[in-house]
């Protein structure tokens, strides 16, 4: 290399990290600023091109003045909601009003919650939903394959089409991205409408490429949704691994507020006005429910608030169940103060393993988890994949969100959160289920690892706040 080149790119290394001290520190967590200037500063360049490509954590303006133009769809439930709001001595009023200032859609009661824990009668009672619509099918996706299972549905969708539905898809690119091209044709085909979440385009900026639509929503005429974990894929999608997942089937007036998000998300992404306002179905059962909805596009963290929030109010007993834990400290204080209190908190995860740099992060907290008083239940055979959280009988979490800093931070989520004794039990029992299938990880087990898988916790908790 010639001297002068030498030079400027030593100079060059330099601007970067002396800019990198003034523009990372900027609205972002001091462990993701940790993470970016370690990267930074002992590699510039590459730093710099991977900070340019999934640095900014926020939205482009466009897309933030979009989402401000379609606030007041979001807001507008709030009226229509009113005959069914929660009495004003119910215990759970307090939640529900953070909820609502967090995710600007109200609690309602008059619902019924069916929660199904089985992968393959999902998809069965999705597609009868589907044969037996006769307005509309709206579908938010992560992932859709066109796998067997992808398949299968598409052609409930395409049949509908046939009888005059309004069937609309929009699936997430890089969570479907081995299937992309495929499912897309397999839509197309069945003439159903599709839209992709959050598309990434080199020659016009539109987003983050590693900011997701997470969701699961699925609305079936407005009167059916569905909401949780489950992706439209077969459940042993990765060779050798079978995903074990949670849905809520819901009827009643919550399924209005799914609709909501599912018409808000898809204006944000194919432009045009404002949709009206869903209609609110009559009631059905007697649950007390309400829809969160979370992403980079609201100004609060909204389930990492609303889990913090519950995990200092609990009395007796906490439960959280989730495939990939990452937590930040305000969520570790958390669990912390609840287990000095004399709560018991049992952390869930899966021993199955389907992504490794994540897993070896997530290992490196288990010491403090441990320290905090807080067991950790590992489920046996299948990848847990389901996300919930119940606390002290009366209150319980089934949605997409993961407890970690990307679902926290960057990824769009909803989480349904239930109110009554009867479904708080269902979620109990389904996570009693989960224990009873589980290996209990012990501190001093724990503690008697190898070093050189120690050495890599520690180098995956580095970058842990970019996962």
């Amino acid at each position: 290399m010639a001297p002068w080149l030498a030079i400027a790119w030593y100079v060059a290394e330099w601007i970067v990290r002396l800019g990198a001290l003034i523009v990372v520190p900027r609205q972002r967590s001091p462990a993701e600023t940790r993470a970016w200037l370690l990267l930074l500063f002992f590699q510039p360049v590459p730093g710099l091109l991977l900070f340019l490509a999934i640095g900014r954590s926020r939205f482009p303006e466009w897309r933030r003045a979009r989402f401000r133009d379609v606030l007041s769809s979001l807001k507008q439930m709030s009226d229509g909601f009113a005959v069914y709001a929660l009495d004003d001595d119910d215990p759970m009023l307090p939640a529900a009003a953070l909820a609502t200032k967090l995710g600007y859609l109200p609690a309602v009661r008059g619902n019924t919650v069916e929660l199904i824990d089985d992968y393959d009668a999902v998809i069965g009672r999705l597609i009868e939903d589907i044969e037996a619509a006769t307005v509309s099918v709206h579908l938010l996706i992560y992932i859709f394959a066109n796998d067997a299972v992808g398949t299968r549905v598409a052609e409930a969708l395409g049949r509908a089409r046939g009888r005059g539905v309004d069937v609309r898809v929009m699936f997430d690119p890089v969570g479907s991205r081995p299937w992309r091209r495929g499912t897309s044709k397999l839509l197309a085909r069945h003439n159903v409408c599709v839209q992709e979440a959050l598309p990434f385009r080199l020659w016009r900026y539109r987003t983050r490429r590693d900011m997701r639509n997470h969701r699961k929503l699925f609305v079936v005429d407005a009167r059916i949704g569905y909401v949780g974990s489950q992706n439209i894929v077969a459940k042993d999608f990765r060779p050798g691994i079978v995903n074990r997942e949670l849905m809520a089937r819901v009827t009643g007036p919550i399924v209005a507020s799914l609709a909501t998000v599912v018409r808000v998300d898809w204006t944000l992404e194919a432009g045009g006005q404002p949709a009206d306002p869903v209609t609110i179905c009559e009631p059905t059962g007697n649950t007390a429910a309400q829809l969160l909805p979370s992403s980079r596009d609201y100004p609060v963290q909204g389930f990492e608030t609303m889990l913090v929030w519950q995990l200092h109010r609990a009395c007796h007993r906490v439960v959280i169940v989730t495939p990939y834990f990452i937590p930040d400290e305000v969520l570790l204080s958390a669990m912390r103060t609840a287990a000095l209190r004399g709560v018991t908190v049992d952390l869930v995860l899966s021993k199955v393993i389907d992504q490794r740099l994540v897993h070896f992060a997530q290992s490196s907290y288990y010491d403090e988890v441990f320290a905090a008083g807080v067991r950790i239940w590992l489920f046996r055979d299948y990848l847990l994949h389901a996300k919930n959280v119940s606390v002290d009988g009366a209150f319980a979490v089934v949605g997409s969100s993961n407890v970690d800093l990307r679902s926290f931070q960057l990824n769009e989520e909803a989480s349904l959160l239930l109110y009554d004794a009867a479904s708080v039990t269902a979620v109990e029992t389904i996570q009693q289920g989960y224990i009873d299938a589980s290996d209990r990880l012990l501190p001093n087990e724990w503690t008697h690892r190898s070093p050189a898988r120690k050495l890599l916790e520690n180098c995956a908790r580095l970058i842990s706040s970019l996962l």
